[in-house]
């Protein structure tokens, strides 16, 4: 990290829907994390939506260096590509990595309103007889591109930390510590799995 980065913290981007403005809010107000908001404050006044994701490209995520993912109600794939359009190409955009920007980390932060289906516990694996936590990240919690990166096909019956692009946070775990958990996406951006990552799953 340059020292101007670790005066100024990282450059994060907040991908979120309109119904979880509320947690938006918090973040940006949190005091314990050191940042740069390069978040869109102010909806951009167009109804074309190609031009509208220009902007968002080119004024706010093309220089940030990760991107803060709220998981809600409202966050699965499953609600349709029309309806998810945006925080959708948000993360795609956030994957992509081209010669003059490299791609973000991605944190998702699960709110509480759906932690108990995300999260359910441990379970007795019938493939390798081990215990594992069952961490429901699929169409019905998350868009594609985050569940996609998170749970990048291995072969295997669970994934370590390492087999994992995208970083998870229960939003009481990020309010302790938000600064940590932006730190950790931000590392993946050079680690192996950063080669397995796809822009559109």
């Amino acid at each position: 990290m340059s020292a101007e980065e670790r005066e100024m913290g990282r450059k994060v981007y907040i991908s979120f829907k309109t119904e979880d403005l509320a947690y938006k809010t918090a973040i940006q107000s949190m005091e314990n994390l050191d940042y740069v908001d390069k978040s869109l404050n102010t909806p951009i006044d167009s109804d074309d939506e190609d031009y509208i994701l220009r902007r968002i490209r080119a004024d706010y995520l093309y220089d940030s260096t990760v991107t803060v993912f709220l998981i809600g109600d409202y966050s699965a794939e499953d609600r349709g590509a029309y309806e998810q359009r945006f925080i959708k190409r948000e993360l795609q955009a956030s994957l992509y990595s081209s010669e003059s920007h490299t791609k973000n980390g991605i944190l998702g932060v699960v709110l509480p309103a759906v932690r108990d289906k995300v999260f359910g516990g441990s379970y007795l694996c019938t493939q390798c007889n081990g215990n594992h936590n069952l961490v429901s990240v699929n169409d019905s919690t998350v868009v594609s591109e985050f569940s996609y990166n998170y749970y990048i096909p291995n072969g295997k019956c669970s994934h370590s930390e390492d087999e994992r692009y995208c970083v998870l946070a229960r939003w009481e775990d990020f309010k302790e510590n938000p600064g940590d958990y932006v730190e950790r996406a931000f590392e993946k951006r050079t680690a192996a799995i950063a080669k397995k990552t796809r822009v559109r799953p």
